[in-house]
């Protein structure tokens, strides 16, 4: 018996209705058929999936990370992480801003704001990162970032000056310390150029925020003459380290971590927090939009944010966390050290850079690129 026609629906042009009738020896030929088709299907299928992920890759300042903590990630995933590395956040903007592709990289709050509305930052899935929960409410809806929907914070500080004190005469004590004829040619500072810009105003008693024209000039005066008495790089921890070991170096712009290395030296150091105020910064892990792996980016955020993780982020780099559960890990000489964590009297005082406005932004790039073109010091590496 011939087979019936396949009646279509006038309607959409779908098929209706197939009726087939067959002979009984056509049916285990059908069914030897379908196996075969299904097996090829299935075949492609596998052939098409995409290939497991290898690699993620890690945008930061250089020492970041403690290598055994990447290491450990890779034991557990299977996924090695390509650290690349920058020396101001600037820099790592611009990158960003250029299309350059990272998986998961560490921003300082003042730009993430603008990387956000401008579509560079992917939104996080929290439910894929629960380890957030372990945040201190002291860094969660922060302004920059309501309802950490872009950012999470990784980890913060004061900026300050780190003395050689048996190679200065007499006591440091403000950013006006700088400017002293006494360091001239031994005092070392980074171009971090909302940093440095904000220390110039605070030298001056200004806000580091401010937006004001005649308080920039006035701050741009004082970096001009600063250059003419400090070597001046970007910001790379070995650097630092050996600055300070060199002898070359009495005063310094810098960190807790500086400090630290240094103490581990040997050297005879102390960190001084100025009396005009600090500067507080605030590094936070972000994903940018253009990461072909969000989901394993968010994994490694949370693998980061494990108390114990944190905690050795403490230890081995010297900086403090933002996990309130990574505290019974952290050994006790670090816990109970000012510098790492200050007492409140100097976080009332300390000052936090926030984004500026678009005319804002404009007036202190206009004071920086005035700032580099003028002559100074060879910084020698």
């Amino acid at each position: 018996m011939p087979p019936a026609p396949i009646t279509l629906s006038p309607q959409t042009g779908a098929i209706a209705a197939v009726t087939l009738t067959l002979p009984a020896w056509w049916r285990p030929l059908l069914a030897l058929l379908l196996v075969l088709l299904l097996a090829g299907c299935d075949r492609e299928s596998r052939s098409t999936s995409p290939a497991p992920v290898r690699e993620l890759v890690f945008y930061s300042w250089a020492e970041d990370l403690p290598p055994s903590l990447l290491e450990a990630f890779t034991a557990e995933t299977g996924v090695k992480v390509v650290y690349r590395t920058y020396q101001a956040t600037e820099e790592a903007v611009r990158s960003i801003r250029s299309g350059s592709v990272y998986d998961v990289a560490v921003i300082e709050n003042q730009f993430i704001p603008e990387l956000a509305t401008d579509g560079l930052l992917a939104e996080l899935d929290h439910r894929s990162i629960p380890n957030l929960a372990h945040l201190s409410e002291n860094f969660r809806e922060l302004v920059f970032d309501p309802g950490n929907r872009y950012s999470v914070t990784f980890n913060w500080g004061l900026t300050g000056l780190v003395v050689r004190d048996d190679l200065t005469p007499g006591q440091v004590t403000r950013w006006a310390d700088l400017w002293d004829e006494r360091f001239a040619g031994r005092i070392r500072v980074w171009d971090l150029q909302r940093t440095l810009v904000g220390i110039a105003l605070k030298s001056l008693g200004y806000s580091a925020n401010s937006e004001n024209p005649t308080e920039l000039e006035a701050a741009l005066e004082r970096l001009i003459q600063l250059k003419t008495r400090a070597r001046t790089s970007g910001y790379v921890p070995d650097l630092a380290e050996q600055a300070l070991a060199d002898g070359r170096t009495a005063l310094m712009l810098g960190y807790a971590g500086d400090l630290l290395r240094g103490r581990n030296r040997g050297l005879t150091v102390s960190f001084v927090v100025p009396a005009e105020g600090s500067i507080q910064w605030i590094d936070n892990f972000v994903i940018p939009a253009a990461s072909p792996n969000k989901a394993l980016a968010e994994r490694f955020i949370d693998f980061m944010l494990r108390p114990e993780n944190s905690a050795r982020i403490v230890n081995e780099q010297h900086y403090p966390t933002a996990n309130s559960a990574a505290t019974p890990f952290i050994r006790p000489e670090f816990l109970n050290d000012p510098v790492l964590f200050p007492p409140p009297r100097e976080m009332l005082r300390a000052e936090v850079l926030m984004p500026l406005s678009p005319a804002g932004t404009q007036l202190h790039e206009q004071i920086w690129q005035r700032y580099l073109a003028a002559p100074g010091l060879t910084a020698e590496h």
